[in-house]
């Protein structure tokens, strides 16, 4: 089957569940965009999966998964989201196993498949009957609009902007102390953009 790989371009609250996020995924040759409703506990585990530079204190369950993975010899190599029926996506993880190449697929939901792809950096993809059915075809900057960040956090991008590295960076260690994931990752980001102004 000709399969369509997909990039994640955001999370943002979703517009249409209360308390639920919406992950956007992009065909990048076509920028049709997939939007997916997940949970919050699923939106924090996809962004910490992306920001590699922070570590919660305990190991979340897709942390944990991953270990079990590598510690029995398999590696993620794909996850394909193969079907959506009333609104729900269906999605498979595809195992290969590093000694005799022996492949395992299971079944999962979207968020935790796209979840664990993040921590193996594997790709994602989709058929392109999917992207028929719940692709939508968004403006940039319309999608700029709604990439906005997904904590609602007393610590506003101006409050950021004035404080020190130093106070930054103990905000950060006690947002994950405390995990509080969606105020760490908007400090991260504060962060990043002042290392970038330095370099």
């Amino acid at each position: 089957m000709d399969y369509k790989q997909l990039i994640i371009r955001g999370i943002s609250y979703s517009q249409t569940q209360s308390g639920a996020y919406a992950l956007l995924l992009e065909h990048e040759e076509t920028h049709i965009k997939l939007p997916v409703v997940i949970g919050n506990f699923e939106a924090q585990s996809i962004s910490l999966g992306l920001e590699k530079d922070i570590h919660p204190p305990r190991p979340l369950t897709h942390d944990l998964f991953t270990k079990f993975i590598v510690s029995a010899n398999y590696e993620l190599i794909s996850v394909i989201i193969y079907q959506i029926v009333d609104g729900v996506f269906f999605s498979n993880i595809n195992f290969k196993n590093k000694v005799n190449d022996e492949e395992l697929i299971l079944d999962a939901r979207t968020s935790d498949a796209v979840a664990m792809a993040v921590r193996f950096d594997a790709p994602i993809f989709t058929t392109q009957q999917v992207l028929n059915e719940a692709g939508i075809l968004l403006e940039l900057e319309d999608v700029a609009k709604e990439d906005q960040s997904f904590s609602e956090t007393v610590q506003t991008e101006d409050n950021l902007k004035s404080l020190s590295m130093e106070e930054l960076q103990k905000l950060l260690d006690d947002a994950v102390k405390e995990e509080d994931y969606d105020t760490a990752l908007e400090i991260q980001e504060e962060i990043k953009r002042r290392k970038k102004t330095i370099d």
